[in-house]
């Protein structure tokens, strides 16, 4: 696998956020291949349903009482209003959405996203989230490719799925796919390696991506 020097300058920095580069390197030296879908969501933050977030924190986490009326409290309420050219907009109240700035807004959409790991696991995907930036991961010996990739596209139609019924939605235009390995276990695949398949839509393989600042090459 080849590495810009980003990477490795960027390693040691990034160390708890950086698995994927260890994960990545590892199988490369046993030999495998390993492919990278980095998951593109619409303006996720703006699109957390309260009313699924609650019943997320109350399912998955256990929160009720009085710990869930806080953040029934801390959801409810909000609104907005434009001031443009000294004329005030009309009051709109917010149904949806989580402070993408606050301390809490990442961490809400973390949990309302949590079932992502079951669907992943269902599959023997990795996957790995840092607030809404998501990836997906796996590894597998040369001869085991088109199983693999039936396996990584399930995962995310399961994906895509659960998005839509949870009112998130995935950007397959700009969700990003990476297969990485050795110039050897490269070599010994096909000369262009397949893309991924939505309905209609097509993840094409890129060359390179970036990940929290790390720069990943194929």
């Amino acid at each position: 696998m080849t590495f810009t020097v980003t990477l490795f300058l960027s390693i040691t920095a990034l160390r708890p956020r950086c698995r994927r580069c260890t994960s990545l390197l590892l199988a490369a030296d046993e030999g495998q291949m390993s492919a990278l879908c980095l998951l593109d969501l619409t303006a996720a933050f703006d699109t957390v349903d309260h009313e699924l977030l609650l019943l997320q924190l109350e399912r998955q986490s256990g929160l009720r009482g009085t710990v869930l009326q806080w953040f029934r409290s801390y959801l409810s309420g909000r609104s907005i209003r434009v001031l443009y050219g000294g004329s005030m907009s009309s009051i709109v109240y917010i149904l949806c959405s989580v402070p993408q700035e606050s301390v809490l807004g990442p961490r809400l959409f973390i949990l309302y996203s949590a079932d992502l790991k079951d669907i992943a696991k269902d599959h023997c995907v990795t996957i790995h989230s840092f607030a809404d930036d998501t990836q997906l991961y796996l590894h597998w010996s040369c001869n085991d490719m088109t199983t693999t990739i039936a396996r990584l596209q399930q995962c995310i139609v399961d994906i895509n799925n659960w998005m839509s019924v949870n009112r998130v939605k995935l950007n397959i235009d700009k969700t990003e796919l990476l297969w990485a390995g050795t110039r050897r276990s490269l070599s010994m695949g096909d000369d262009s390696f397949p893309y991924l398949q939505l309905g209609a839509a097509i993840i094409a393989p890129s060359q390179h991506v970036r990940v929290l600042g790390v720069i990943f090459f194929s």
